[in-house]
């Protein structure tokens, strides 16, 4: 190769190596680097599991608060029972709700109550009229919210507690909410949990902001991943299975290694 080839490489090493080198640098003075707290989640771990009674006040926030603008599409009100609720409360939690079903015999679409079967009701028609509703912003789906932001559970709850006044010498832009956690800082949704007791919690929990905000992480957590506990448990029979495998092949690898040598040992004694 000749010096021609190598000096160009060289020098484009070198810059790669200086972009790299002062990208935290620069992300730290532009104030884009955010640390986000980490919350001690019950799910969290190989052997986390979801507190169903965390969940279902979660849910109760959702349907509160949440549900005024942003949709769960791929979620139906059949999956509720995996929550610990029974199939006569989801049937009459369902039944609160009308959906558009049809057509009918006439051709023609008609409302009826939702049933268990049923998706999450929308809360608007259709992304525009979402958009029209939210000054041009357009509430995103929370099906899968948690698995689709980075930082995951840990984000979206802090994210809900981050809302404070801005800081000394920031502007915020009209139509925007100062959020410590949220990258740039400024975000078109308000603070939805903004206060404590916004929800009542049937089983007598006291409903603060902190409580509401881990409670809706936790439903949210559940909604994007409701396997998660079934493959944890699938995960750990087989670490056991393979383990006792593994255990069980080297013992008869030392039998049959062990008796390897004795057959040797006598035909050289032979």
């Amino acid at each position: 190769m000749s010096p021609v080839t190598i000096m160009p490489r060289f020098l484009m090493g070198a810059a790669l190596a200086a972009v790299l080198a002062l990208t935290p640098a620069a992300a730290r003075a532009a104030g884009e680097a955010v640390n986000i707290p980490n919350h001690d989640f019950s799910f969290d771990g190989i052997f986390g599991t979801f507190d169903r009674a965390s969940a279902q006040r979660g849910f109760a926030v959702y349907k509160a608060i949440c549900s005024n603008c942003h949709s769960m599409r791929q979620l139906s009100y059949r999956h509720l029972r995996s929550l610990g609720l029974t199939e006569a409360q989801v049937n009459a939690l369902a039944s609160q709700f009308e959906v558009q079903d049809g057509p009918n015999d006439n051709g023609e679409m008609f409302t009826r109550p939702a049933r268990a079967s049923d998706h999450f009701r929308r809360p608007f028609a259709n992304d525009a009229a979402a958009r029209a509703a939210n000054n041009g912003a357009l509430p995103p789906d929370l099906s899968v919210i948690v698995k689709a932001r980075e930082g995951g559970a840990d984000y979206v709850r802090a994210l809900l507690l981050g809302y404070e006044d801005p800081p000394e010498g920031v502007t915020v832009q009209p139509g925007m909410n100062y959020n410590k956690y949220f990258p740039g800082h400024q975000i078109a949704m308000a603070a939805p949990i903004a206060a404590d007791d916004q929800v009542e919690y049937t089983d007598g929990t006291p409903a603060t902001v902190a409580q509401m905000a881990t409670d809706i992480t936790t439903f949210l957590s559940w909604a994007a991943e409701p396997e998660l506990e079934a493959r944890r448990a699938m995960g750990v029979r087989m670490i056991i299975f393979l383990t006792i495998l593994g255990g069980l092949v080297y013992a008869v690898k030392k039998k049959v290694w062990a008796n390897i040598g004795q057959h040797q040992g006598l035909g050289d004694g032979g």
